[in-house]
């Protein structure tokens, strides 16, 4: 068992027979002094009667100081109340060290000198402890000397507690309040004020402190948990609560919550200002309770949603200006073929129309890049081999770049095939590669390196495509120029985000390379280190053909010859944009065609019924105000008698293909468009289905 304290073990009651012992003592030893000193019968019955009035006012004073400081027989200490109960009970300190015991909890649980400081015992009393320290009764299951118990804990003073064994946890606490009286009266002290920082805030995965002062931010911390040092660092004793946030987070959390009405405020760390967590505060007696939940992670996913949002609607609105754009190139590019028939090599004219012409091949490979961007782009893919498309394309990259430039080429060994788009992925590797010189030639560098390879899962992953599923074909653009700055890392596949003067750039080069390699189903990643280079890596999944299937023949480029392209048949030719479709008919009749016009599906669909079976081809665009081209198809296939349909769009055939399921003799042809383009499509067409 514990030993008390002298402040807790009980005190003596005064005893006569003693006092009287003490008083013939001091007599004794002055008539044995007597002689000693000289003293006669006078002197020593003097000295006696000063030694008998002295005893008995120090007796006085004892008795006194007894009666005032002994507690009475009908008060009892809290550990003679505790000998007094029937069943187990003991005083406990907070630490769990047992003060005092009566016999029936010796009976039952041992001599053990204190309460079990570890396991989930420990957390049980814990828990009942800190509601204890609150005022409060509480329940807790002990494994005392090897079996459970159940026990209630009441508080008898700011450090001890009345801990009882009973049989069930149901039956409440039945101590009577004037027992609990007497023992909070022995202890010396009232019940302790409510904590708020209990068992459960001190388990919290989140941080909180306890405050002390009229401004939480600048009022000391009292109580922290210990989840609020992992989130905001070393806390030291008295450290006022407003260190813990970032200075200007601080100051607008202070406004925001003197203008109240919000829950929760948001901050910044001092301790990192690139973690955010939000903030509560209440006001709970006399003091301040601050919670703080990180949200960084929350907050991370939310700029990523909104980041994906706005690129989702950067790339519809891309899509659409390409669309619309698309109309007016097919038209400026169709009135330059009808001028140029009548301004011929030679005329005054023909170089003014020339530089037209190539100002609107410019506007188109822009629009072609929104398209890419966007994903709406057409693609027409086909199985190539991946290092015979960078050998043949490498010569014309060689002329691009500079003279001042190395370009470096590493081709591995069992290159795969892949299947896409041809022009896309040049034009992606041009784009890469154009960066590439553009940085070396800047600051100083010389070599823009282009690789090829075969690579395993493993090495796909370790080179920054971490969802990659099986082997990966890779092209690798490399330069050892500066590399990217960490700041503008994240902004790089931004579309019209350049880092490029006013005039050299448009921003759209990145962003046009993430378009075609996603709507080509691969991954791009990029390596930077500032002073190191950069390396932008295309990951492309490998053309697995099917067993047993012929190996595809190798593409022979026909011979271009001039052709006819006259011919006659009755076309139904519905296109919402009037300049389009007013000089496609008419370069059309030129050549011999009767040409039916409609402004939207509705009409289209009215001009169909009145020609039914009369109607060799249908032109007819994509995306129209009112009915759709698909809709118009459906609905007027009955009058065609099978004739073909042939649909012009500024728009990849993949955004409507799902639309025409089940249809034949359909065809495709992406704007912008030139009057001989459109004439051999038509011609090819109508032979097709004589």
């Amino acid at each position: 068992m514990a030993e008390m304290t002298p402040s807790e073990a009980p005190r003596r009651r005064f005893d006569p027979l003693t006092a009287v012992a003490v008083v013939f003592f001091l007599m004794a030893v002055a008539f044995a002094a007597a002689p000693a000193i000289n003293a006669g019968p006078a002197t020593l019955a003097g000295l006696m009667l000063l030694v008998g009035l002295a005893g008995v006012a120090c007796l006085g004073l004892f008795v006194l100081r007894s009666s005032l400081e002994a507690p009475a027989e009908h008060e009892p200490s809290a550990e003679r109340l505790v000998e007094a109960l029937d069943e187990p009970a003991a005083l406990a300190a907070v630490d769990g060290r047992i003060h005092a015991c009566n016999a029936a909890w010796r009976d039952a649980v041992g001599e053990a000198p204190r309460l079990p400081k570890s396991g989930a015992s420990a957390a049980s009393l814990f828990s009942a402890l800190a509601a204890a320290r609150r005022g409060e009764a509480a329940h807790a299951q002990l494994k005392l000397a090897g079996a459970e118990h159940h026990v209630e804990v009441a508080p008898v003073g700011p450090r001890r507690f009345l801990v009882r064994l009973k049989p069930a946890r149901s039956e409440p606490l039945a101590l009577p309040t004037a027992a609990l009286e007497v023992l909070t009266a022995a202890a010396g002290a009232k019940p302790p004020p409510p904590k708020v920082l209990d068992a459960f805030a001190a388990a919290s995965p989140f941080g909180a402190a306890l405050l002390e002062g009229e401004d939480p931010f600048n009022a000391v911390i009292v109580e922290a948990n210990p989840a609020l040092g992992a989130m905001a660092g070393a806390i030291a004793k008295g450290q006022a609560f407003g260190d813990l946030i970032e200075a200007a987070s601080r100051q607008d959390a202070a406004q925001r919550l003197s203008a109240g009405g919000e829950n929760a405020l948001e901050v910044r760390l001092s301790r990192d200002p690139s973690k955010i967590a939000h903030l509560y505060l209440s006001r709970t007696d006399g003091r301040w309770v601050a919670y703080l939940v990180d949200v960084s992670d929350q907050k991370q996913m939310e700029l990523q949603l909104a980041q994906s949002q706005k690129m989702q609607a950067i790339g519809q609105l891309a899509g659409g200006v390409a669309h619309d754009f698309n109309n007016l190139l097919t038209a400026i590019l169709m009135q330059l073929d009808s001028l140029a028939a009548r301004h011929p090599v030679g005329d005054p004219s023909y170089e003014g129309l020339n530089e037209i012409r190539q100002t609107s091949n410019r506007a188109a490979d822009l629009v072609r890049k929104l398209l890419a961007f966007s994903r709406k782009q057409t693609v027409q893919r086909e199985i190539l081999d991946l290092g015979e498309l960078i050998s043949e394309f490498e010569v014309l990259l060689r002329r691009v770049l500079s003279e001042d430039v190395t370009v470096e080429t590493e081709y591995g060994r069992n290159l795969p095939h892949v299947r896409v788009d041809r022009g896309q992925l040049e034009t992606a590797v041009m784009n890469l590669a154009v960066n590439a010189r553009d940085a070396v030639r800047a600051h100083g560098g010389t070599t823009v390196r282009i690789r090829t390879a075969r690579v395993s899962e493993a090495e796909a992953s370790a080179l920054g495509y971490a969802g990659a599923k099986g082997d990966q074909a890779l092209i690798e653009v490399s330069d050892d120029g500066p590399g990217i700055p960490p700041e503008v890392m994240d902004k790089i596949f931004d579309p019209f985000f350049t880092t490029k003067p006013v005039g050299e750039g448009t921003g759209l080069g990145l962003a046009t390379v993430y378009g075609i390699v996603k709507q080509s189903e691969g991954w791009i990643s990029v390596n930077s280190k500032p002073g190191e280079g950069a390396a932008f890596r295309i990951f492309l999944p490998i053309h697995q053909p099917a067993v047993d299937a012929p190996a595809p023949a190798p593409l022979v480029k026909p011979k271009t010859v001039a052709r006819d392209l006259s011919g006659a048949g009755r076309i139904l030719f519905v296109e919402d944009e009037d300049a389009v479709r007013g000089v496609a008919a008419r370069l059309l009749r030129a050549r011999g065609y009767e040409v039916i016009e409609a402004g939207s599906g509705e009409e289209a669909l009215e001009l169909a019924e009145q020609h039914a079976g009369e109607i060799d081809l249908m032109i007819s665009d994509v995306v129209m105000p009112g009915m759709q081209g698909p809709d118009l198809l459906k609905q007027a296939r009955q009058y065609l008698a099978g004739a073909p349909v042939m649909f012009i769009s500024g728009y990849a055939e993949a955004e409507f293909s799902n639309l025409l399921e089940g249809e034949k003799n359909i065809s495709f042809l992406p704007k912008p468009i030139d009057i001989k383009t459109l004439a051999e499509r038509v011609k090819q067409e109508l032979q097709k289905a004589a």
